[in-house]
């Protein structure tokens, strides 16, 4: 394995108290991880809250088959994140977050389809937004979705759970995931008055 440093633990530790802190995640809801060479990543272990995680919380897996190198339970939906990794060659960093209105729209009764492009960053940032079926968390199920689901696109509702934001940087996630935020609590403050672009 070619050596995690400490520098790279500690900037991936920023990365999760800095989505916490953006209001992306709720206690223990959601994970993250980052590509860090070709082989291995860092992944947040299971039920961790990314908020107050440490480095004793961050797994080093292979993101040929999840397996970790430390002694740290990743995430129990780490096989979506090494099937995105493995599949985005583009794709640093995967992130499923829970945020209010993005997850109270991922739980509406499905009549039509939501248009989420209120506002410009939406078609500017993050493009074509894809949705897989409520399936259950941690399953090879959901693992299989969510990865075929973010092969032509980076950001996928899953219904009844949450969403799952994909990128190149820490920044460019948390950027794209505040952005559909914004753009779901337009939608349900809304309601009818909306108008996408």
């Amino acid at each position: 394995m070619e050596t995690i440093t400490e520098s790279q633990l500690k900037n991936f530790v920023i990365a999760c108290q800095r989505i916490a802190g953006n209001g992306l995640v709720c206690c223990s809801s959601g994970n993250l991880s980052w590509r860090v060479d070709n082989k291995h990543m860092l992944v947040s272990s299971t039920r961790t809250w990314l908020g107050r995680i440490t480095i004793d919380q961050v797994a080093i897996c292979r993101i040929d088959d999840g397996v970790a190198l430390n002694e740290v339970v990743p995430t129990s939906e780490i096989h979506f994140h090494t099937g995105i990794l493995k599949k985005r060659s583009d794709v640093n960093i995967v992130l499923h977050f829970q945020t209010p209105f993005a997850t109270a729209l991922a739980c509406r009764k499905k009549d039509k389809p939501i248009n989420y492009a209120v506002i410009s960053e939406i078609s500017f940032y993050i493009g074509k937004i894809a949705e897989v079926p409520y399936l259950p968390p941690g399953s090879m199920e959901l693992a299989d979705a969510v990865t075929n689901a973010a092969t032509n696109c980076d950001l996928v509702m899953m219904r009844n759970h949450g969403q799952v934001v994909v990128g190149k940087t820490f920044d460019e996630v948390i950027q794209n995931a505040r952005f559909f935020e914004l753009a779901c609590s337009i939608i349900v403050r809304m309601g009818n008055n909306v108008k996408p672009i």
